[in-house]
């Protein structure tokens, strides 16, 4: 339902708020767990079905403590969440460094069955940065909507919305102070794509070291696979 301005200028305390919807964040890992699964045998580190079966035994305790909405926090539902975000990460680098030898060798055969994987592999980039940005910023999902302000810890994104208050009318209600809004998995995902596309920060600043080196690793990885991936196809359309 579309939220209205009289909605927007009602401020709800956060910690009073249902939480953050459990389904997005099942369905960006299983989007990056199946483009894994999908990938070439060459770019594996395992078996298969090995790292996605240990991604899919994190995912179910986070799920029972929180099935529906994202209200419960715990050390290990904090562990957990941050270690399925690791794996996931892990995995796709080295793919990624796997995939940069089977480009630039010369010998490969498969060129475009490659092209196809390192697809998959920017893909999986997006999803799992955009999910360790929301896993990490100002204390995680379940803090930034269960916490007063006042309790939050040091964010490590400028959102627009942040400085918003003085804006017209119609932004100023949807803004941080007035709105007491916070980012979701949506804006963190959005952060991902324009890094990984744009190769810097858009509208959303890092203001954390550990922000700006993630979004530096992101970028880097999806520079360095468009450029690989656009010789390649060159070579192959030849």
């Amino acid at each position: 339902m579309a939220r209205t301005r009289a909605d927007a200028r009602t401020r709800h305390p956060r910690h009073e708020r249902r939480g953050e919807a459990r389904l997005p964040g099942v369905v960006a890992t299983l989007a990056a767990i199946t483009l894994y699964l999908a990938l070439p045998e060459q770019l594996l580190i395992a078996p298969r079905y090995v790292l996605p079966a240990l991604e899919l035994l994190l995912l179910v305790p986070l799920i029972a403590i929180n099935p529906r909405r994202l209200t419960r926090q715990t050390r290990l539902f904090r562990l957990l969440s941050l270690t399925l975000v690791a794996v996931i990460a892990v995995s796709n680098l080295v793919a990624l460094g796997i995939l940069v030898h089977q480009l630039v060798y010369a010998g490969v055969k498969d060129g475009r069955s490659l092209l196809v994987a390192a697809l998959q592999v920017w893909l999986t980039n997006i999803i799992v940065f955009g999910l360790a940005y929301w896993e990490l910023d100002r204390g995680g999902p379940v803090s930034r909507t269960q916490l007063p302000r006042s309790e939050l810890p040091l964010a490590d994104f400028r959102f627009s919305q942040d400085e918003n208050d003085d804006a017209v009318q119609e932004v100023a209600d949807g803004a941080s102070g007035s709105a007491d809004w916070v980012p979701a998995l949506t804006d963190y995902l959005y952060v991902s794509v324009t890094n990984s596309t744009a190769f810097s920060p858009t509208d959303t600043m890092p203001l954390s070291p550990r922000a700006k080196l993630m979004m530096s690793v992101q970028a880097v990885a999806a520079l360095l696979t468009s450029l690989l991936v656009i010789a390649r196809a060159v070579s192959i359309l030849h």
